[in-house]
């Protein structure tokens, strides 16, 4: 799935255990410029972050950007808010399915695409206990039976 001009900086693995994950979405960030300097540097975390609906825009909450360095005075607030650049059809059509069907937007990585930063969100619906426990065991399994075959030959 990654291009020779991507470079994964942050990923949320979080994300496929709490939520079914279904439509993924790349959308651009609007960032600073010590922002961005602290993104190729690799200090960026999206772990505790969600996006969400404010007016017709859409906003990642909870990302964290370390501060860059050499920045002095003109370095950035490391958990701002941060608006994510998309088609105004993608917000609609996004809007609908989460406020008609239960869905929530979820970051699934950070990354660097031709020098620009992207962030990958995917539509997840939350799973309860059960279903983490039967994705465990599916995961053990496959496991299981891939260890076995490897045994034999």
């Amino acid at each position: 799935m990654t291009d020779q001009g991507e470079r994964t900086i942050a990923q949320n693995r979080r994300a496929r255990h709490e939520y079914f994950l279904e439509d993924n979405l790349e959308v651009g960030i609007v960032l600073t410029g010590s922002e961005i300097k602290s993104l190729r540097a690799g200090s960026a975390s999206i772990n505790e972050a969600y996006a969400m609906f404010r007016g017709d825009e859409v906003w990642l909450v909870g990302a964290t950007i370390e501060p860059y360095a050499q920045a002095g005075m003109r370095n950035h607030d490391r958990l701002r808010d941060r608006k994510l650049l998309l088609h105004r059809r993608e917000i609609t059509k996004l809007r609908a399915r989460v406020e008609q069907k239960g869905f929530t937007l979820v970051p699934v990585r950070v990354y660097l695409k031709q020098g620009r930063a992207k962030l990958e969100i995917a539509l997840g619906r939350g799973k309860n206990v059960i279903d983490k426990r039967e994705t465990t065991k599916a995961r053990e399994a496959k496991r299981d039976v891939e260890r076995a075959i490897k045994e034999r030959s």
